[in-house]
């Protein structure tokens, strides 16, 4: 456990290069080949994180200055994903959720009820915190546990499930997405999507980027569409106009610099993931696919998921103003927007009408979520003796304080034995659903 604490807290940039280059390495691809892959990746992620760590330095005091403009009086703290992280760690079942989640995604592999091999080992992070909400809600440990272990599982069918959309609409082949935070949306996406298809005239709005692009010539590219972005959420923060224009050429360059960023990253990926195709393919009797399963940031450099979230940031602190009974406030959490629209842009393909609806949804329904969860969000950081804010009673976050998956195995939780049953039949129904479909699939492949 402390090799493995130690381990992990060289942080992602180190850590996923190292595995990158074992796995290439184990997947027989030349030791030169792995390391240059490994180390690519590395680049990837380190701009990225450099990027998106820009956009919120850059929305977070623009969404603080609209929130004083406004006189909101919300009275729970978005502390963020950073605190909302070293908490689940803290907590004693992120303590074990490591080895926990390794076992779990071996034997679902080992079962064929997963094609993903998640190796996004940082982000078992949001298992641990259902879990530790879990824990807290029942007193015990164990609970806590199982409860983290059945929500890995769900999210892994998911990103098993999205795979090919994800390859499809983010042009990411032999990726897959097992996202506690991210993933959790995919539902609730997919139940708009179909409400909205059943709607006339509504189902035919279509709003792509490339349709944007077209229609609005050098207005529709994706350095323009944040520039003027920007301006404008500049102007809703009553900034003067050095600070808006500088908003708007900073937020112009993120929209440009996350893609690239990305396809740096897909550039170390791509030899690993064909390299791990071709080993399952030889050494298993019925065929079978296989998914790297990575961190949904990845994905956040499509242009209709930068754009909807420029969109949305301002709409969320609005939101959080006029929705009754919300009592978050907004700041912290609001660069990571982006992450819960990467996989609901694949469901949408990439229809920006859909995406803001399907947003929208998501943000209300998070802002409650997040204030009911308070209380439990609260003391899971005391108890992992969490420096809280300043003059704050009740934190919160957007991610994973505003997860729906996460808040319906807190409720359940509190049904004690009951509720783990109800969930543990909802998860090994997913898994054994999957494992029919990925058999179904390897007898297709065979044929």
């Amino acid at each position: 456990m402390e090799l493995l604490d130690k381990f992990v807290d060289l942080g992602p940039t180190v850590v996923m290069p190292i595995i990158f280059t074992i796995m290439g390495l184990a997947f027989g691809v030349k030791f030169g080949k792995a390391l240059r892959s490994g180390l690519t990746v590395a680049v990837g992620f380190i701009g990225l994180n450099l990027v998106i760590g820009l956009l919120g330095d850059t929305l977070g005091p623009a969404a603080q200055a609209m929130v004083h403009r406004l006189g909101l009086e919300l009275t729970i703290i978005d502390v963020g994903w950073p605190a909302a992280s070293a908490i689940a760690f803290a907590s004693k079942v992120g303590a074990l959720i490591i080895p926990l989640g390794l076992a779990v995604n071996l034997l679902m592999l080992f079962t064929k009820t997963t094609e993903t091999m998640n190796i996004d080992i940082w982000n078992y992070w949001h298992f641990a915190f259902t879990g530790a909400l879990v824990a807290g809600v029942t007193g015990r440990i164990t609970y806590g546990l199982i409860a983290a272990a059945f929500n890995m599982i769900i999210i892994m069918v998911l990103a098993d499930l999205t795979a090919p959309m994800i390859e499809e609409n983010l042009g990411m082949p032999g990726i897959s997405l097992p996202h506690g935070f991210s993933a959790a949306y995919v539902p609730i996406a997919i139940v708009v999507n179909k409400i909205i298809d059943m709607i006339p005239g509504i189902n035919k709005i279509d709003i792509s980027a490339e349709g944007m692009e077209k229609k609005l010539g050098v207005f529709g590219e994706p350095i323009l569409v944040g520039t003027i972005l920007g301006i404008l959420v500049g102007v809703a923060a009553g900034y003067p106009i050095g600070e808006i224009l500088q908003m708007g050429i900073t937020l112009g360059a993120v929209l440009v610099l996350i893609p690239r960023m990305a396809k740096m990253l897909m550039e170390g990926l791509l030899p690993i993931s064909e390299s791990a195709q071709q080993f399952i393919q030889k050494r298993t009797s019925k065929g079978g696919k296989i998914y790297i399963g990575l961190d949904s940031a990845i994905g956040v450099g499509h242009p209709v998921t930068l754009a909807v979230s420029l969109i949305l940031v301002p709409l969320t602190v609005v939101l959080a103003a006029i929705i009754p009974g919300n009592k978050v406030l907004p700041f912290a959490d609001l660069a990571v927007i982006p992450f819960a629209l990467v996989m609901i842009v694949p469901v949408t393909k990439g229809n920006v009408f859909r995406t803001v609806i399907v947003g929208l949804l998501i943000i209300s329904l998070g802002l409650l979520i997040a204030t009911n969860l308070a209380p439990l969000h609260t003391q899971m950081a005391i108890d992992a003796n969490f420096t809280m804010p300043e003059g704050a009673s009740l934190i919160s976050s957007i991610c994973d304080g505003a997860n729906p998956l996460s808040w319906i195995f807190a409720k359940t939780g509190g049904l004690d034995i009951l509720g783990l049953v109800i969930m543990g039949v909802i998860s090994i129904g997913l898994a054994l659903y999957n494992r029919k479909r990925i058999l179904k699939q390897s007898s297709d492949m065979k044929i």
